[in-house]
C-alpha cells in the first residue's frame, strides 16, 4: 500500500466494509449542501470522519464532541488535510451548543450516532433546533432496534431477541435503539418536517466479511446495492441503523 495514499493506494477491508454507511448519509448530504460555505455543527463528530470531509468540500465545520482523545485524533486529521481554516473543535456535549453556535444559526447539525447514549433524547433534539437557522437542515443517524433484534437472533440470543422487541430504554455502552416510527415521533415534537429516511447498512452487517473482501468489485457492488434498497421502506426494517433528514 502507497504510504503517500496515491495512485496505488488500497483501502483496508475494515475501510471498504465502512463504505455503505458513507455513502449513503453523503449521497443525501451532498444535496442538502448544495453550495460550499454553508455553516455546519457535527455533534459527537470525534475523529472528523464526516466533519473533515465536508471542511474539505468548502463549508465551515464546528465539532462538539465530549472526548478529549478523540478530539486530539480530529486534530491530527485536520492537519494532515490541510483544513484548519474551516474546521473548528470544541470539547463539550449538546448542552453547550447554545454558547457555541452563533445566534444567526447552524444551516447543518449532524447528529450520527449520539441520540443513543443520551438520557433526554427529546431535549438534545430541542437544543438542536434552537440552533438551526429557518430552513436549516438536522441529518440524523441512529441505531435501530430492529436490526439488533434480528442480529440476536441469528446469533442464537433467541430470549435477549425477544425482550429487545418493544425495549426502548438504554442499555450499557452501546445505549437505546429507535424504531423508524420512534424517530419520526421524536423529530416531529421537536418541530422539524422530515425530507427524507434511508436505511443505512441494510446488508452490509449481514454478509460476511470475507466474502465482501474475496472477489474484486464486491464491495463496490455492495454499496450499489446499499444504494439501490436505502431509500425502500420494505427494506428499511433491516438497516442496522437510519438516516433522518429534517428541516427546520
Amino acid at each position: 500500500m502507497a504510504a503517500d495514499g496515491g495512485p496505488d493506494a488500497r483501502p483496508l477491508p475494515a475501510e471498504r466494509r465502512a463504505d455503505p454507511r458513507t455513502a449513503i448519509v453523503f449521497d443525501t448530504l451532498a444535496g442538502a449542501l448544495d453550495q460550499p460555505g454553508r455553516t455546519v455543527v457535527d455533534i459527537g463528530g470525534g475523529t472528523g470522519g464526516s466533519a473533515v470531509r465536508l471542511a474539505a468540500s468548502g463549508h465551515h465545520v464546528t465539532v462538539v464532541d465530549p472526548s478529549p482523545d478523540a478530539l486530539a485524533s480530529l486534530d491530527r486529521r485536520v492537519r494532515e488535510a490541510g483544513v484548519g481554516s474551516r474546521l473548528t473543535a470544541h470539547q463539550g456535549d449538546v448542552a453547550d451548543l447554545v454558547s457555541l453556535v452563533p445566534e444567526a444559526g447552524a444551516d447543518l447539525v449532524l447528529c450520527h450516532g449520539v441520540l443513543e447514549v443520551l438520557d433526554d433524547p427529546a431535549a438534545a433534539l430541542d437544543a438542536i433546533v434552537s440552533r438551526l437557522r429557518p430552513g436549516g437542515r438536522l441529518s440524523l443517524v441512529a441505531g435501530q432496534r430492529n436490526a439488533l433484534v434480528v442480529a440476536r437472533a441469528m446469533a442464537g440470543q433467541f430470549v435477549a431477541a425477544r425482550e429487545l422487541l418493544d425495549d426502548s430504554a438504554a442499555h450499557g455502552r452501546t445505549g437505546r435503539r429507535f424504531t423508524e416510527a420512534e424517530l419520526l415521533d421524536l423529530v416531529g415534537a421537536a418541530g422539524l418536517e422530515v425530507e427524507s429516511v434511508h436505511g443505512v447498512r441494510v446488508f452490509a452487517d449481514l454478509v460476511p466479511g470475507s466474502l465482501v473482501d474475496a472477489e474484486p468489485g464486491s464491495a463496490a457492488a455492495l454499496v450499489e446495492l446499499e444504494r439501490a434498497v436505502a431509500a425502500r421502506a420494505e427494506f428499511r426494517p433491516l438497516a442496522t441503523q437510519l438516516h433522518l433528514l429534517a428541516r427546520r
